[in-house]
C-alpha cells in the first residue's frame, strides 16, 4: 500500500517547523531552504535523503539506473 501525503521526510520537516514557529521562529529568522533530492537505490531500497540537489543530478542517477522513485523536496538546512 502506498504511503499517505502526510508520513515521510517532508511531513516529519513540516511538522518540525510548525512547533519551531509555535515556539517563536527560532534564531536568526528565515532558515536557509535547499533542495533535498529523495529515493530508492539497490543498497537503501526505502525511500531515503540522497544528497542535495546542487550536488547532485537526479536525472542522471535515475538514467543510470543509480536510483529511482526521485522526488525533489525544499528542506530547511
Amino acid at each position: 500500500m502506498a504511503k499517505g501525503y502526510a508520513e515521510g521526510p517532508a511531513a516529519e520537516e513540516a511538522e518540525r517547523r510548525l512547533e519551531e514557529l509555535e515556539r517563536g521562529g527560532g534564531p536568526g529568522g528565515e532558515p536557509e531552504l535547499r533542495l533535498a533530492v529523495y529515493g530508492s537505490t539497490d543498497d537503501q531500497p526505502e525511500r531515503h535523503f540522497i544528497g542535495w540537489r546542487d550536488e547532485v543530478d537526479p536525472d542522471e542517477l535515475f538514467s543510470a539506473g543509480e536510483a529511482w522513485g526521485i522526488t525533489v523536496v525544499r528542506a530547511t538546512v
